[in-house]
């Protein structure tokens, strides 16, 4: 048996990242998002969604730029802390202890700590409600050499210990259960 509920927002478990960016200037933040996805391949392209009302929307919006930055278990509590503090009112580079690591194609920082970079460049923004929707073309991406594997160029993103937003909670991401494909795999 199953009940019915009023309609929301339970598609779970995502990713929670922290979206650093900048006004293209002086100023630079970072925030945790949770709204967040793969739109497109080829060419490659993301979104996320941000209340209009946060301080980062605004340098976003300035610049037309951000980097998604992936989290690890080490990093929860940034990840927590930097979701529930503006950086109107706060340093949250100081306050976390987290790193800035200039970007390669954009003008706004990367967290050094993040096992990858994302450096997105915003295509266009849609504006649903709450959130605004910012669409955007990945024109870098930086992975963590540690998760390089030398011998064959592999790149081991399952053993960093990525970080999960479940409703409300956040998740060490699980033990594998298997490779895209494994079900239908020839014996």
């Amino acid at each position: 048996m199953k009940q019915s509920w009023k309609p929301g927002t339970m598609i779970y478990p995502l990713p929670a990242v922290l979206v650093s960016c900048s006004d293209g200037g002086s100023r630079d933040n970072f925030f945790t998002v949770a709204w967040t996805g793969t739109i497109c391949t080829n060419p490659p392209m993301c979104y996320i969604s941000v209340r209009p009302e946060r301080y980062s929307h605004e340098l976003i919006s300035a610049s037309m730029e951000f980097t998604i930055n992936l989290t690890t278990r080490e990093m929860a509590r940034a990840t927590d802390w930097a979701g529930v503090r503006s950086g109107r009112d706060f340093d949250k580079w100081k306050e976390t202890g987290l790193t800035r690591q200039k970007g390669v194609m954009v003008s706004c920082p990367a967290i050094a700590e993040s096992p990858l970079n994302i450096e997105c460049r915003v295509k266009t923004v849609m504006r649903l409600g709450s959130h605004d929707m910012f669409i955007a073309d990945v024109i870098n991406v930086m992975a963590d050499e540690k998760l390089i594997d030398p011998a064959t160029g592999a790149f081991d993103l399952g053993s960093a210990g990525l970080l999960n937003y479940s409703h409300g909670h956040y998740y060490g991401q699980g033990d594998e259960l298997g490779r895209f494909g494994w079900s239908v795999k020839k014996k």
